[in-house]
């Protein structure tokens, strides 16, 4: 093998170095052995990731049993939903590049031979993977799982996003103070990522779909002993890669990245895989069109239905057969011959998965429906594109017309949907909100939530250039590109203006002429940046536009 790490290790010039190491206790033995990172995203602030310490140890275990020696170190992992609905969301986006960047100079500085990646939520995932892809060395995802389901609310298991649609009940007079105590107690009962298909099971799906986890590894809960099983597993499959030359970008590629597009959407997966995966696409020099995207999705059918769109949530996926199963049912239109971390291909390494209820993934010959879950939209309110979910709307949604009710700012919209100044019929257009307006692209999950508690989830829409949930339902469209502060067309938008979402047409319309839009356009002033200061005043003049993924360029 050839160990970049052995070339920072050679006596005597490099003594210096092995004397740093053995200060920490490690021996000459350990230093002749691969060096694999591990990038432990591990924290008590985010439940996704409260139990990867728990899970590192299990890494580890399968590292030494391989030959290899594990180096350790940490990386950070916010919490999206601790920081919604307030200042803090501000910031989770803007943690991708963060978090990519460190693997990357944690990896770099100390020339590891590999690296395994430990990551569970939102934007850890994709941050993650798009570290492998920029450092194309050995690599391998490995996830914490997700929370189970809990108490029975509204007709199903709750879960945290219960609490939201709760409060609106509340504000409502649907339910009392002590239904809504007992929710907050009982909606999360273990650790996890959170138990609906949002964006961090979305995230986990799309690794193993493009084939950086192993087979089956992205649903297990996160309480269940085979997830520390496959951990060591992934232990012992990451110094196999070493040995065997196997890096990231074997795996991280067009065939890779379109199958992750198509199984995204197979499972009616969040929104936010339209900013994640032309994000690890640029790292690994494989750009991600929208046009492209809207492809595969409209030619994939949805044929696993979970929570937010259906009851069923991400353990009960899992149970059914998880992401192996989908990839079996759809591989007629994935490449089955796309490299993954066993070091075989998709095709072999699902030929023996099993469905094990088709009340939650459907055949590919009899899908939930025949368009993906998720679109690309286009039209005079959204020249480049914008982004919705028809998995997660209502049929009779599909098409909605409204009244604009126009908001500069997220709280705003949420502060008159509570005040129910919010009305039957209404657009609800949250606008700057978008990578540099934002800063940060919000996710506008606690207003469609809102609308959804008081009764208003199917005689209103959401407009924005900001993204949202995973969990969101209603009728909604965000991503719209070029944003307001870039002086989209959103930004002119006033109140009473009439909109048109026409998912089957793929049309975001607003019903103003072209040479009012243009006036208006003309007289409009950009904001003043809400941040003068630190990483968010640096995010925003160096993010690109929701269309590509939200990035920072890196590359000359």
């Amino acid at each position: 093998m050839d160990l970049r790490s052995k070339a920072v290790l050679k006596r005597p010039d490099y003594s210096m170095h092995r004397a740093l190491y053995k200060s920490m206790g490690y021996s000459d033995y350990d230093l002749e052995r691969p060096l694999i990172g591990i990038a432990n995203s591990w924290n008590r602030i985010t439940p996704g990731h409260y139990n990867l310490n728990h899970v590192s140890e299990y890494v580890k275990q399968g590292i030494f049993q391989a030959g290899g020696t594990p180096i350790e170190f940490g990386v950070i992992a916010p919490c999206d939903g601790i920081a919604q609905a307030h200042i803090g969301m501000h910031f989770i986006l803007p943690s991708r590049d963060l978090i990519a960047n460190d693997v990357e100079m944690m990896v770099e500085a100390h020339q590891l031979d590999a690296v395994v990646l430990l990551g569970s939520c939102d934007k850890i995932v994709p941050g993650m993977l798009m570290a492998a892809a920029r450092l194309d060395i050995p690599a391998i995802l490995v996830v914490g799982g997700p929370m189970e389901g809990g108490c029975m609310f509204d007709e199903r298991a709750a879960d945290t996003t219960s609490l939201t649609e709760g409060l609106g009940m509340l504000r409502n007079g649907k339910i009392d103070e002590a239904t809504y105590l007992k929710l907050e107690n009982h909606a999360a009962p273990t650790c996890g990522s959170c138990s609906f298909l949002g964006t961090a099971n979305t995230m986990c799906c799309v690794a193993e779909a493009i084939g950086m986890c192993l087979p089956g590894s992205a649903t297990i809960p996160a309480m269940q002993a085979n997830r520390l099983r496959s951990a060591q597993a992934a232990g012992r499959q990451i110094v196999y890669l070493v040995e065997q030359g196997i890096t990231a970008r074997a795996i991280i590629n067009e065939k890779g990245i379109e199958n992750a597009i198509r199984v995204s959407t197979a499972i009616g997966g969040s929104t936010n895989v339209a900013l994640h995966i032309p994000a690890i696409g640029y790292e690994a020099d494989w750009k991600v069109t929208m046009d492209r995207f809207e492809e595969l999705c409209r030619t994939t059918p949805y044929i696993a239905k979970m929570n937010p769109a259906a009851a069923p949530n991400v353990p009960d996926f899992h149970a059914a057969g998880g992401v192996p199963a989908v990839m079996k049912e759809i591989l007629p239109l994935l490449h089955g011959d796309a490299m993954t971390v066993t070091g075989k291909s998709v095709a072999e390494n699902v030929a023996g998965a099993v469905v094990h209820d088709r009340g939650i993934i459907k055949p590919l010959s009899a899908p939930w429906q025949a368009g993906g879950g998720i679109a690309v939209l286009r039209g005079n309110l959204a020249p480049d594109s914008a982004i919705t979910k028809p998995a997660a709307i209502k049929p009779e949604m599909h098409t909605f017309t409204g009244a604009a009710r126009c908001f500069d700012y997220e709280e705003a919209a949420i502060e008159a949907i509570l005040e129910g100044k919010v009305e039957a019929g209404n657009v609800v257009v949250i606008r700057y909100e978008g990578p540099k307006g934002g800063p940060g692209m919000r996710e506008m999950y606690t207003a469609m939530k809102l609308l959804y508690g008081r009764g208003l989830a199917l005689t209103t829409a959401v407009v924005t250039d900001g993204r949202f949930s995973g969990t969101n339902n209603g009728c909604f469209v965000g991503h719209i590109s070029p944003e307001a502060a870039e002086g989209g067309p959103l930004a002119i938008v006033q109140d009473g203006d009439t909109i048109t979402i026409d998912i089957p047409t793929r049309g975001l319309h607003l019903h103003v002429s072209d040479e009012e839009i243009q006036t208006r356009l003309a007289s409009w002033q950009p904001p003043e940046p809400k941040f003068k200061r630190g990483y968010l005043s640096l995010y925003a003049r160096l993010a690109e536009s929701a269309d590509k993924g939200a990035i920072i360029k890196n590359k000359a």
